[in-house]
């Protein structure tokens, strides 16, 4: 085999490997805009992918069965549509193992809930729950959520 070959044979493959990812990522997209209730595992999501389209509210814990991740996810789902509203996608990380590229990205140490803004920095870290309100007050005081109202009045929405 000449090395013509093995390196077309690796670009095919890398090829194979980034459009998968895309796809994946695409397909996360097109999940939440059919429907924004949905909650995400941060395996199956990029941060990339979704700046300037959606608000990651990423919420972290060593395992599910921490009552701070429960009573978050409590909370989360009473009021989803108040978050979907503000255009927040849901991800979830609670295997440590899996080193996700969220959880390599924030570092969390046990439960966290962090929130990113649409251009990807962080909003806030929290230590402890929040309810939908609380988050929701957070996101209204950004100016580019301040711009979105603004936006949505003039148009009449």
């Amino acid at each position: 085999m000449n090395s013509f070959t093995s390196i077309s044979r690796a670009a095919i493959a890398a090829l194979f490997v980034a459009s998968a990812a895309l796809a994946e990522s695409a397909n996360v997209l097109e999940h939440w805009e059919t429907d924004r209730a949905q909650i995400f595992d941060a395996q199956d999501v990029s941060l990339d992918e979704l700046e300037w389209i959606a608000r990651p509210l990423v919420v972290f814990a060593d395992t599910p069965n921490d009552p701070r991740f429960q009573q978050q996810m409590d909370l989360i789902a009473i009021d989803i549509e108040e978050l979907a509203l503000r255009d927040v996608i849901v991800i979830t990380d609670t295997d440590p193992g899996a080193r996700s590229d969220i959880r390599l990205e924030l570092r969390p140490r046990g439960y966290m809930m962090a929130l990113l803004s649409k251009d990807g920095r962080v909003a806030f870290r929290k230590p402890t729950p929040w309810n939908v309100r609380e988050i929701s007050r957070s996101i209204d005081k950004m100016p580019l959520r301040q711009q979105e109202i603004e936006d949505r009045r003039l148009l009449g929405r």
